[in-house]
């Protein structure tokens, strides 16, 4: 009869890192850890208040111009409308002048 040899794969943990090194070690990384986390922290907070600043002024630039073509529309429009009276007041001149030679009157 054969034997059958069974073999086993030995599988070894890697220790805890908080067993191996020196707690002063740890500490320092954990210091380190969260100095890194509240200069992202602060990054972040520069970084929002530059978007807010920049969103302000975008919206102020963006409130201008429309004021501006407010301002240029609204004086076409007066334009037009002071055109649109004199020709009607000159088509009126036309057909009463029309009118009186067509009937014989001067």
């Amino acid at each position: 009869m054969a034997k059958v040899v069974e073999s086993k794969a030995v599988t070894e943990e890697k220790p805890k890192k908080i067993m191996v090194e020196p707690l002063p070690q740890i500490l320092d990384e954990i210091d380190e850890s969260i100095r890194l986390a509240n200069d992202a922290a602060r990054n972040a907070r520069e970084a929002a208040e530059e978007a807010r600043k920049a969103g302000e002024k975008a919206a102020g630039e963006a409130a201008r111009v429309a004021s501006e073509a407010i301002s240029r529309v609204e004086q076409i429009a007066k334009d037009a409308k002071q055109l649109a009276e004199l020709l009607n007041s000159t088509l009126i001149e036309v057909a009463i002048t029309l009118q009186k030679k067509l009937s014989g009157k001067r």
